[in-house]
């Protein structure tokens, strides 16, 4: 009994020393497997955090990039905004160009029929004393009025009629006022008196108006110089002068050479 007490001490004994070396093996085997199953698990970690890290950079790379594009997007819309507005102005910029055209163009046709007006009355000027007062008239006028009374028409239609025949002549138209009222306003209604004998025979006989000279002298040369009813009423007049070369060409029996025998002009 005692024996076998002993051996199965033995065994027993055997058996504990046996587990702890196993144990002891087991641990030492296992550990370094352990740390190596550590270091892959915080080198997963790491990578787990790079992966994030990356995330959030190439989000912030997206963010930045959709910033930039939203940027350039408006910069273009700004652009072409202006673009626009460049494009309007230039198209106002060309309007004016051709206004400005229009009207260098009107200046240019003003000067040169100033120029032949101003070359007819220098033709005038060096025939002047080829013309001869042929027949003159006086209109009377109303007292402040400038229209024409029957009897001024029958005169202006008679002086026409005259001059309807000849080639060579011109009528000098002046306008005169009385005495009373504004000087000014007097030299205006002169003119006004001269403008309404010019536009009859305009436009009733069709005389030329080139071949018309008007002024208004207001109370200039007043033909009475008495201060009453009767003289006032003769200075309100218009005076018509006929001035003709013809009879001059007809005495020659035929026009100067070089056509120095032209019409005078207005």
């Amino acid at each position: 009994m005692k024996g076998f007490i002993a051996i199965t001490c033995i065994v027993t004994g055997a058996l504990l020393a046996t587990g702890c070396a196993t144990k002891k093996y087991v641990r030492n085997t296992a550990a370094p497997i352990q740390a190596k199953v550590d270091q892959v698990g915080e080198q997963t970690n790491r990578n787990g955090q790079s992966i994030e890290d990356t995330r959030t950079q190439v989000k912030q790379v997206d963010e930045k990039a959709q910033s930039g594009i939203s940027a350039a997007q408006e910069r273009a819309s700004t652009a072409d905004q202006h673009a626009g507005a460049a494009d309007q102005h230039a198209a106002t910029a060309d309007q004016h160009a051709g206004e400005a055209m229009n009207r260098a163009t009107q200046a240019a046709s003003s000067a040169d029929q100033a120029n032949r007006g101003l070359d007819g009355l220098r033709q005038v000027v060096s025939n002047i004393d080829d013309y001869k007062l042929q027949s003159s008239v006086a209109v009377a006028f109303k007292f402040n009025q400038y229209s024409l009374s029957p009897d001024a028409k029958q005169d202006l239609d008679k002086l026409a009629g005259e001059v309807k025949s000849d080639k060579r002549f011109f009528i000098a138209v002046e306008g005169y006022t009385d005495n009373i009222g504004d000087k000014q306003y007097n030299e205006a209604l002169s003119q006004r008196r001269a403008d309404t004998v010019v536009q009859y025979l305009v436009a009733k006989h069709d005389i030329p108006i080139y071949r018309i000279h008007m002024i208004g002298l207001g109370d200039e040369k007043p033909v009475e110089e008495g201060r009453n009813r009767a003289a006032r009423a003769k200075n309100r007049r218009v005076e018509l002068k006929v001035f003709t070369a013809d009879q001059v060409t007809a005495s020659l029996g035929a026009s100067p050479a070089g056509g120095s025998s032209a019409p005078p002009q207005q």
